[in-house]
């Protein structure tokens, strides 16, 4: 959705803006190809191959583009730090990258014999790993429910400790396939593999996805100067819901309980929402990538 995010992103050729996941680099060329010779990029990652991939992508506009390794719920502490008042825009693509996904040998592809690592930082401690083979039956069952939206959480859970006390389960595609063996796969075509939403709730665990949405959420209303832009983009239903809401609170501003005759919390609003119902891919891309077809963008500009 690069042409959709510039489109409503950059609202300011000459501004600031904050490519807070920056992936491929896919977004952070079409922004900073769309703004002036005066406005300033920043590019952020906490997996390091990507920042090196997109430092080199964006070796042309090297002085209007800084590349850093971190995680954008920072994002605060790092405008002090570059002592940089405000964005005019920000970009979260919380998806995954195709490169993660295919060439990391992290573990994220369940199609794919590697080691169950999935971290996006890899100094982090904790990897899928040692979560797989050290959570509780119970905790493994509530992550799946919880990060995974996964109905059958109990049964692949008992299957994953009966079978890890044969031995460790250490790669990707053999959680996989006991997944497959645990869920049966239904007949239809276009059906999501039943490893999809272990695997989510995995990753999620690992890299904290929620709780940084959540941080970075509470703390970006400041960061944004009045008329600046925030766009998300969210690729299943617990990320969406949390931005969906959060710009919601924004609007609205009051936070007080309904039934009051009046506001007592002299709440103003934040923002006013761009796109209320969340813009979806058009089918050319969803044809050109399906890994898209999940994808949901929502967009609001502070007031």
């Amino acid at each position: 959705m690069v042409s959709e995010v510039v489109d409503i992103l950059l609202n300011d050729p000459d501004g600031v803006y904050v490519d807070g996941t920056v992936g491929g680099g896919g977004h952070s060329e079409a922004i900073i190809k769309g703004i002036s010779n005066k406005g300033f990029l920043i590019c952020m990652d906490r997996d390091s191959e990507a920042i090196r991939f997109s430092r080199e992508r964006l070796k042309p506009f090297a002085e209007r583009v800084i590349c850093l390794k971190a995680n954008y719920a920072d994002l605060n502490n790092i405008f002090r730090d570059l002592k940089i008042e405000g964005a005019h825009g920000i970009i979260l693509d919380l998806g995954m990258s195709s490169y993660q996904l295919d060439h990391s040998g992290r573990g994220f592809s369940f199609n794919r014999d590697e080691p169950l690592d999935m971290r996006m930082d890899l100094n982090d401690e904790i990897d899928a790993k040692q979560l797989i083979n050290s959570l509780s039956e119970k905790e493994i069952e509530r992550m799946l429910r919880d990060y995974g939206e996964e109905k059958r959480a109990r049964s692949v859970s008992r299957s994953i400790v009966r079978e890890r006390a044969k031995a460790p389960i250490e790669s990707s595609l053999r959680l996989a396939k006991l997944i497959r063996s645990s869920i049966p796969r239904p007949r239809r075509t276009g059906v999501k593999d039943p490893a999809t939403r272990t695997f989510q709730a995995l990753r999620i665990a690992v890299n904290k996805e929620l709780e940084n949405l959540k941080l970075f959420l509470g703390r970006v209303p400041p960061i944004i100067e009045l008329g600046g832009r925030l766009v998300v983009i969210a690729y299943h239903s617990l990320e969406d819901r949390i931005v969906k809401q959060a710009m919601r609170d924004w609007e609205k501003g009051c936070v007080c309980p309904p039934g009051l005759p009046s506001c007592t919390c002299g709440g103003t609003p934040l923002f006013k929402r761009i796109i209320k119902k969340g813009l979806k891919p058009e089918k050319r891309e969803i044809d050109n990538n399906p890994r898209a077809r999940s994808a949901i963008l929502r967009a609001a500009e502070r007031i």
